[in-house]
């Protein structure tokens, strides 16, 4: 079954670059620009009974950063879903508020094409 990945960033460009490598391997992407259109998504998805698989998300947005996002996927059903960080933002203050809202992992911007395969791969415990 194909494996569904959701990338929240406010940049067109950082989402379409996450979809064009995760779509070469067999993943399906979906996108929000922000955090709050991420739990919409999120919300919608599991009406009808889809859940991703994964969520990477930017830190810095408008509307919800990805933070705060974290910790809102946190306090519902979707809770157990790895959410990976992928950002420009390499403060360590900001790496530990990650953790502890909950994030499985960060991923520094730029990034390594397969390094970001290899942290998905391992995510969704994808052979392939």
């Amino acid at each position: 079954m194909e494996k569904t990945i959701v990338v929240i960033d406010d940049s067109a460009t950082s989402r379409m670059g996450v979809e064009l490598i995760l779509s070469k391997v067999g993943y399906r992407v979906l996108h929000a620009e922000n955090g709050q259109e991420g739990l919409d998504l999120l919300f919608g998805m599991q009406k009808s009974d889809r859940l991703p698989d994964m969520i990477i998300v930017d830190v810095n947005m408008p509307v919800m950063d990805g933070i705060t996002f974290i910790q809102e996927v946190k306090k519902t059903s979707f809770r157990y879903l790895p959410v990976l960080v992928l950002t420009t933002e390499r403060d360590d203050e900001m790496k530990d508020l990650g953790k502890k809202a909950g994030a499985a992992g960060w991923l520094l911007k730029p990034y390594d094409p397969d390094t970001l395969l290899a942290v998905v791969r391992k995510f969704t415990r994808t052979l392939a």
